[in-house]
């Protein structure tokens, strides 16, 4: 198994990667402070709906690259010649994509009040599990654009993505990859557990494309006398 010091030596700057709150960052240079913002989240999502489509874009691309690159930190052992075995480096650099995913979600610089990792994730699955990957964010987009709802879509595709691992599609992988990227799975849904509840209740905000959108959303938010989430 890989020695503790070079899995420190991987995990250690995988998370603190993870820990940037990027999007914070962007909203704060466009004089937005998200904290006080929109949905209060520090993700790409509220980036996009309080500051912009662009910045918006922009957040969540630099999210999913902490991801990726996190999963790459599990390489930084060999820059000294520390031996890892393919299956030992398998292992280091889920592990690692792990610890980027986490300092998202509980970051040091924010007193370990993060956003929701699904960004993040895509990154990690990318760089571990990259058709798993793809198959989920394409499940997002097509939930995502036939209902509205964020939270949602990104439920699902956090189930999509866990039972996808499970199939013959990934045969072979070790049973400890395929738990793993489960849990992850089952975290992210974990993380929208308030949203799933306001999408129970019916009072969960649908994503606005158009002016006409927002009007309605506004309006029903109003008549709820409910913050917007």
């Amino acid at each position: 198994m890989v020695d503790v010091f070079n899995a420190l030596a991987a995990l250690i700057p995988a998370y603190l990667l993870g820990a940037v709150p990027f999007g914070l960052l962007i909203a704060h240079a466009r004089g937005v402070d998200l904290r006080n913002s929109g949905s209060r989240n520090i993700g790409a999502t509220n980036v996009f709906r309080c500051v912009g489509a662009r910045w918006g874009i922009l957040a969540f691309v630099l999210d999913l690259l902490k991801g990726l690159i996190g999963v790459w930190c599990a390489t930084l052992p060999l820059l000294w010649g520390a031996p890892l075995g393919e299956g030992n480096l398998l292992l280091l650099r889920v592990l690692c994509g792990t610890a980027a995913m986490l300092g998202h979600i509980f970051p040091v610089y924010l007193r370990f009040k993060g956003g929701k990792g699904v960004s993040t994730a895509l990154g990690l699955l990318l760089g571990v599990a990259p058709l798993a990957g793809v198959i989920g964010f394409a499940g997002w987009v097509v939930i995502f654009l036939l209902g509205r709802y964020v939270s949602l879509a990104s439920c699902l595709a956090a189930v999509i993505v866990g039972v996808t691992v499970w199939t013959p599609l990934y045969e072979g992988r070790p049973l400890w990859f395929c738990v793993l990227i489960t849990v992850l799975a089952a975290l992210a849904v974990f993380k929208h557990r308030q949203n799933l509840v306001r999408l129970c209740r019916g009072t969960e905000n649908r994503f606005a494309f158009t002016a006409a959108q927002r009007a309605a959303r506004d309006a029903a938010k109003a008549a709820r006398k409910e913050p917007e989430a």
